[in-house]
């Protein structure tokens, strides 16, 4: 058979149901063959958003999909989408055409190294050149992709290679096995230890824990040894809100007051699953302070990456909380720390205000709204900006692979594919809910026309400031500047409702669609008729505009979470919080911000703020080049 067609194949072996992505001439042969499988494709309008999609299937359902392109600009298009799937270690396989072999590297029409570009951005990558090697290449790809700390593998094929006829036989095809790496015994014991000769342990649940299935062992090793579990931002959902170990996640952006808060008064870490990077740390000696370090991780190479951790452990997550669940059984029990039953009062203390009831909305409302309207059965994907942070701050998640973000990407145009991708891999069971700001909706709008065309129901909510809201805030606190960010035409003259209108087949309904400013018919309305029918439904929310915006914005939003200070702070940490928790205090006391003007509000955050902008200063002002130094909302 010819190669292409084997190609699908071995797709179908490796129990590949849905693919994502646009035919091309450099692809055409494949695309013969696939239309003639049981494979269902989804022609989308970016091949970027085919990788999301493709990214975002694996998260939603934990079962692969396959995303491929023609040749050229279609290929280089990819880049994006598998660079994040690859830095969320999701296993994604993009197959793209090429030029036939004997034109690679003679500036051929479309005809680039697909492979060599996309070589540091995914975990592997190949070009297929003798097609008698073809089947063998592609079934290390597939295991390459799924094996260890998975990740994204592109396979590039020339045209000649693809019809190319080769022997094959698909009833014979295997996919390839491989090796759990598991901890032993002594290393299990010794953690053990560590946690009885601690005083204030702690667990930090990575993304790594939900990629092995091992969430809820994780939820009982905590409970068995008492220990409080502070999420990474790709754990987020991974422990219910409400579970009395839960002191929610940390971090310089998404991190929340109450895990920084419980992290700083820690003297054991047991990270697992995690990569300990600069989103979560900030800076590193900080971070580490006299805490000591246990890491468990699949990866060999993400041990010690960042820093010596006091105990590294080589090991898929799943195996090793299996060893730690059965040790800590087999010894007397653990005698819960007082702050385990004082938790319920740190998280009332350091909550952050949402109740607003202003009009136009303030985005903290936004949020506190979503929450008590969509349910359990919702997936959420949020790219990048302000509304990322505001989400991965303010949301509540009860379940694994409910809240699929761009995490170390941060993609502007990642929320409408990977929302409709999560919805093709769950049979549009549950309802999806992108969750994006008015500058990130037009990077991929277009990708609503294909969730009409495949009646994939989605959900799409655009909090409108008119603002690069994070890049402001980034130029006006650490450069004491402000340009290209104001978007008022966003407010003034787009209407994202006709741009929604524009995709959707001409009787697609979109009743539900509107600038609204006032939450209560906005929750009645998704209560109601969200689910009716197939149509995407795009919800604007106006927020204040112009200046009022950020003086709004900041007024609640501003994370003054400490973990990524500068050194210089280290030693005024405490200090430090006690300023956020008086200021988190005034924020709450201020229950109608309408009976003040802007200048008012201005001056008011000022004043509260002193103590703390101070900390911030001193810190730009000794490294302004190290952004883990400065305060970005």
């Amino acid at each position: 058979m010819k190669f292409a067609e084997a190609v699908v194949k071995i797709m179908e072996k490796e129990q590949i149901t849905d693919a994502f992505g646009i035919p091309g001439a450099g692809i055409n042969p494949v695309y013969q063959f696939l239309g003639k499988s049981k494979i269902k494709h989804y022609t989308t309008r970016h091949e970027e958003a085919a990788a999301h999609a493709a990214g975002a299937y694996y998260r939603a359902g934990q079962k692969m999909a396959v995303c491929l392109t023609t040749s050229g600009p279609g290929a280089s298009n990819l880049v994006t989408g598998l660079y994040s799937s690859n830095i969320d270690s999701i296993p994604v396989v993009a197959i793209t055409g090429q030029a036939v072999s004997s034109l690679l590297g003679k500036d051929a029409f479309q005809c680039i190294d697909i492979a060599a570009i996309c070589k540091p951005i995914c975990k592997e990558t190949f070009c297929i050149t003798n097609a008698e090697e073809g089947v063998e290449t592609l079934r290390k790809a597939f295991r390459i992709a799924r094996e260890g700390k998975p990740g994204a593998v592109l396979v590039d094929i020339p045209l000649d290679i693809q019809m190319t006829e080769i022997d094959f036989d698909p009833e014979s095809y295997q996919a390839d096995t491989y090796d759990v790496p598991k901890a032993d015994t002594n290393e299990i014991n010794e953690v053990i230890k560590m946690i009885r000769a601690s005083d204030s342990p702690v667990i930090i649940m990575g993304g790594g824990v939900n990629l092995a299935g091992a969430t809820d062992k994780l939820i009982q090793f905590a409970e068995q040894t008492s220990m409080l579990v502070i999420t990474t931002y790709m754990a987020k959902g991974c422990i219910p809100e409400n579970h009395p170990l839960n002191a929610g996640h940390m971090g310089i952006q998404v991190g929340q007051p109450i895990g920084n808060r419980v992290f700083l008064d820690s003297d054991l870490v047991i990270g697992i699953g995690n990569r300990f990077t600069d989103r979560h740390t900030g800076a590193i000696n900080t971070y580490r302070g006299k805490r000591k370090f246990v890491h468990i991780n699949i990866e060999k190479n993400e041990l010690n990456k960042i820093f010596p951790a006091d105990l590294a452990i080589h090991s898929d997550a799943g195996m090793a909380l299996d060893l730690l669940i059965e040790a800590s059984k087999n010894t007397e029990p653990f005698k819960p720390a007082p702050r385990v039953s004082e938790l319920p009062a740190l998280r009332e203390k350091l909550k952050r205000k949402t109740d607003y009831d202003q009009v136009p909305i303030m985005p903290q409302r936004i949020f506190a709204e979503m929450n008590k309207t969509f349910g359990e059965k919702t997936i959420f994907t949020t790219g990048c900006g302000i509304t990322q942070i505001w989400s991965g701050q303010f949301q509540e998640i009860n379940q694994p692979n409910k809240y699929l973000p761009s995490g170390g990407a941060g993609t502007l145009g990642y929320d409408i594919p990977a929302a409709f991708g999560a919805m093709v891999s769950i049979n549009n069971r549950m309802k999806a809910v992108a969750v994006m700001g008015d500058f990130g909706f037009t990077f991929h709008a277009q990708e609503l026309a294909v969730a009409a065309k495949y009646q994939v129901p989605l959900i799409v909510i655009i909090v409108n400031n008119a603002y690069l809201g994070l890049i402001r805030q980034n130029q006006k606190y650490a450069y004491q500047y402000e340009y290209a960010v104001e978007m008022n035409e966003n407010q003034k003259d787009m209407d994202y409702v006709k741009i929604a209108e524009g995709f959707s087949d001409k009787d697609g309904n979109f009743n539900l669609s509107g600038h609204i400013e006032d939450m209560g018919l906005y929750q009645l309305r998704i209560n109601e008729k969200s689910t009716q029918n197939s149509e995407p439904k795009v919800v604007p929310m106006t927020l204040v505009p112009n200046d009022s915006v950020f003086i709004q914005l900041n007024f609640e939003s501003f994370n003054i979470d400490p973990v990524y200070s500068n050194t210089v702070w280290s030693d005024n940490l405490n200090q430090y919080m006690k300023e956020m928790e008086k200021f988190v205090n005034w924020q709450k006391s201020i229950t109608n911000p309408q009976q003040y003007s802007n200048d008012e509000l201005m001056d008011m955050v000022k004043k509260e703020r002193k103590s703390m902008d101070r900390f911030t200063k001193k810190a730009v002002e000794q490294d302004p080049s190290n952004p883990a130094n400065i305060l970005l909302m």
